[in-house]
């Protein structure tokens, strides 16, 4: 296999892996078993404001999706890196390294900011509503 096809194949599988994780933390954790006034609860507790909440939710759940179809896959892991940052700053950094740890570790959501931003620049890979990423000169 070329190694063009097999780097467009890869940003596919980093960019539906990326949407699954996005759309499972978005729309299963936050909407589905938090709901979204819980979801808006949890960032007053940890002293955000919690409208971010509904935001971070309805963010991630969208982005999931589009991400999973590849539409505009770069802007869309662009706008969505705040979310894992956040997560890093607000939630986890004070955890501890290990995500097993009680709150979770930082980690995992900084394995994810690297994700989003490999997936923003590789683009759609070869499977997407948008097309293929074309390199320009």
């Amino acid at each position: 296999m070329e190694q063009t096809r097999l780097t467009e194949l890869t940003a596919t599988l980093l960019r539906v892996s990326l949407g699954l994780m996005y759309l499972a933390h978005g729309l299963l954790l936050k909407i589905v078993t938090f709901g979204l006034a819980g979801t808006a609860g949890y960032f007053v507790s940890i002293g955000l404001p919690g409208w971010l909440g509904y935001l971070t939710a309805i963010a991630e759940a969208a982005g999931g999706v589009l991400l999973l179809l590849g539409v505009q896959t770069r802007l869309v892991a662009l706008a969505l890196s705040p979310t894992l940052l956040g997560a890093i700053i607000w939630v986890h950094a004070r955890n501890g390294w290990v995500f097993s740890a009680a709150g979770g570790g930082w980690e995992y959501p900084a394995f994810l900011l690297v994700v989003t931003a490999a997936v923003a620049a590789l683009g759609n890979g070869r499977y997407a509503l948008s097309g293929p990423a074309r390199a320009t000169a």
